[in-house]
């Protein structure tokens, strides 16, 4: 099935907000950058519904954590009764395990698009029909193919050809340096992002479910740096800002929808309360003893 639907309304939405960065008067370079953040902006925003559900999905699944051990303890010779009756337990309580990445899973169509549509910025390519495919106009293409971050083109790769730097008038070593760094904070920020939902969250207490946290959390940003030498260095200023928006974005609905206590068991528990202080202790009435008579005390205090 063709894409280029999609690869079409990526493009609008970045071309529209190129449109308004230009009109500001940001510049040839940033406005095209800007336009790039402003893609992360819009689709986080539509997005972030979804986002909430996923939080809620997995306050759910942890809720459910100690009937699956239950379960698993119960069954554990009958691995087919055992899956049976964890989905039957999943649509009783209208918990979905993939609840989570549902939102990954929607932005995944998006960032593909964007990389398509960022990779056929070729300045090799003089075809005028592929320069103005998915909504482009020349001037757009030529300008986004000149646009630059620190002296590199957004349209140049870490293992861009001499060739094709020589096109786009860049310096190799500009080049890796500044996308070399990127993709660095790319994986750093990547990390950061999975490392914060689980803290707040916790560790699943079912073995399928921290094998997918362990994976996302150091699978998926080692993989990154594989990724990072053939991504475009426009995808990769998506990614970050993309990672550093949902840093914020996480932080904010975890303070406000704060996770479930869990017991080293996976069991929900009562949060603990702070142990007094050895004054609150001093101070505190005698198992049997009368209560104190406060003007009595100060009266004795005066005299």
């Amino acid at each position: 099935m063709s894409l280029d639907w999609l690869y079409t309304a990526i493009s609008w939405i970045l071309l529209s907000w190129h449109g308004v960065w230009d009109a500001a008067g940001t510049g040839a370079n940033w406005s095209w950058i800007l336009a790039i953040i402003f893609v992360v902006v819009t689709l986080r925003i539509v997005l972030f519904p979804l986002f909430m559900k996923s939080i809620k999905s997995q306050r759910a699944m942890q809720a459910l954590a100690p009937q699956i051990t239950e379960l698993r303890a119960k069954h554990k010779s009958d691995p087919e009764t055992l899956q049976r009756e964890v989905m039957a337990l999943y649509r009783k309580e209208k918990a979905n395990p993939l609840g989570g990445c549902l939102p990954m899973l929607i932005q995944a169509p998006v960032f593909i698009s964007l990389y398509h549509v960022l990779n056929f910025l070729n300045a090799s390519k003089t075809d005028v029909k592929y320069k103005v495919l998915y909504g482009w106009s020349l001037p757009q293409f030529e300008g986004a193919v000149d646009a630059r971050l620190f002296g590199a083109p957004i349209a140049a790769k870490f293992r861009s050809s001499a060739e094709d730097l020589a096109l786009m008038n860049a310096s190799s070593m500009t080049v890796q340096i500044v996308v070399g760094a990127l993709a660095l904070v790319m994986v750093a920020t990547t990390y950061l992002t999975t490392k914060q939902m689980i803290l707040k969250t916790g560790w699943a207490a079912e073995p399928q479910q921290r094998m997918i946290q362990k994976l996302m959390l150091y699978g998926f940003p080692a993989s990154l740096l594989i990724s990072g030498a053939i991504f475009p260095l426009g995808v990769i200023i998506y990614w970050v800002v993309n990672n550093l928006f949902s840093l914020g974005q996480q932080q904010w609905v975890l303070k406000k929808y704060p996770p479930l206590n869990l017991n080293k068991q996976g069991e929900v528990v009562a949060a603990a309360k702070a142990p007094p202080s050895e004054a609150a202790k001093a101070l505190a009435p005698k198992p049997g003893a009368r209560p104190a008579n406060p003007k009595k005390n100060a009266g004795k205090r005066k005299g």
